[in-house]
């Protein structure tokens, strides 16, 4: 019988338990080195996509005012009268579906009958993902249903519809943004300059909001919009509260086929990521206010205070309507933010830098 000696039962030693632990807890260090590493890039790379897409949408908003020779509307709404549907017709999302890659899908469709109704509500459409309409970072980038089915897909990326009024159905007089009912801008009326004229930011999917109050003209008409994000809780009190525990109670934003701000747009009454306190049932809220639907009233006029947000920390990215992207910090002087959102202010210093 062959016998080990002491130096090959040496050289077959393994690892005690203490070296053992040792080795682990390296590990275990250096994946905790590595993961915010792991993780910022990850980020990174979802930033850079986001602003892929916000210059994709503004670059179709181009080709659509090159084809059309105007700007796309908000929607399309016969000043003196209210829809006989809740949606009203196509909001800027879908009119510029045929340049962005989405004919498939704009074929389909009549932008001039609500979204939600024959022969639309049958073609899919609304439940359809539209990829660059879909920020990557978004925490409920999840279908919206109604009654228990898929109803309508969300989506992150609001049209600028100026600072704080919104549209007036018995005149139609509209904002002093870019998007509006009946709007049909040429490039020519956006007397600020293109590259210094917000055309789409950041907006988050499911956003909690309340609509359909009292006109606030009197207290906030529309060259003064608020200053203090609380007041909005003033204005929302006995509103149309769309908000709630589940993530589908809180329905902003969740209609990318939409032309009502709520839905299709933001303002700039407050700068980005503002928090707009607002508490129901015990349970506070970060909202969006709209003071009525577009085109659910003959005489009522919208004030709106739809705010843009980002999951990226800081900033919101926004594409202005040169197609120019740029991340926005959330401390942007208020003045500034409001600015960039109008067409034909004449502000100065209505640059991002």
């Amino acid at each position: 019988m062959d016998r080990v000696s002491p130096s090959a039962r040496r050289c077959r030693r393994g690892f005690t338990l203490v070296e053992l632990l040792v080795v682990i807890a390296i590990v275990a260090a250096l994946i905790g080195l590595l993961m915010p590493a792991v993780q910022s890039a990850r980020e990174s790379a979802r930033r850079t996509q986001c602003m892929s897409n916000l210059r994709q949408m503004a670059l179709a908003t181009l080709v659509y005012e090159s084809t059309k020779r105007r700007l796309p509307p908000s929607m399309i709404h016969k000043p003196g009268t209210a829809f006989a549907s809740n949606n009203g017709s196509w909001g800027v999302h879908g009119r510029i579906l045929s340049y962005i890659e989405e004919a498939a899908a704009a074929i389909k469709v009549n932008l001039e009958i609500a979204w939600d109704q024959p022969p639309n509500s049958a073609t899919g459409v609304a439940t359809t993902r539209i990829a660059v309409f879909g920020c990557p970072s978004e925490a409920n980038a999840t279908m919206r249903t109604k009654n228990g089915l898929p109803y309508v897909f969300p989506h992150n990326y609001g049209f600028n519809f100026g600072t704080w009024f919104v549209y007036d159905p018995a005149t139609g007089d509209g904002s002093n943004g870019v998007f509006f009912p009946n709007s049909h801008l040429k490039a020519g009326q956006v007397s600020d300059g293109m590259s210094r004229t917000l055309c789409v930011a950041e907006v988050k999917a499911f956003t909690p909001y309340v609509r359909n109050t009292s006109d606030p003209g009197g207290a906030y008409p529309p060259r003064s919009p608020p200053t203090d994000a609380a007041a909005i809780a003033a204005l929302a009190a006995g509103g149309d509260a769309k908000l709630g525990p589940a993530t589908n109670d809180c329905t902003g934003h969740t209609e990318w086929p939409d032309g009502r701000v709520h839905h299709g747009g933001f303002t700039t009454t407050f700068p980005p990521n503002t928090k707009v306190p607002f508490e129901r049932n015990g349970q506070p809220y970060d909202i969006d206010y709209s003071s009525r639907q577009e085109g659910s009233s003959a005489s009522a006029k919208t004030f709106a205070a739809i705010t843009a947000r980002s999951y990226h920390g800081g900033i919101v990215n926004a594409a202005m309507l040169d197609a120019s992207v740029h991340a926005v910090g959330e401390e942007i002087d208020p003045l500034i933010w409001q600015a960039l959102s109008t067409r034909a202010g004449g502000e100065p210093g209505g640059v991002i830098r």
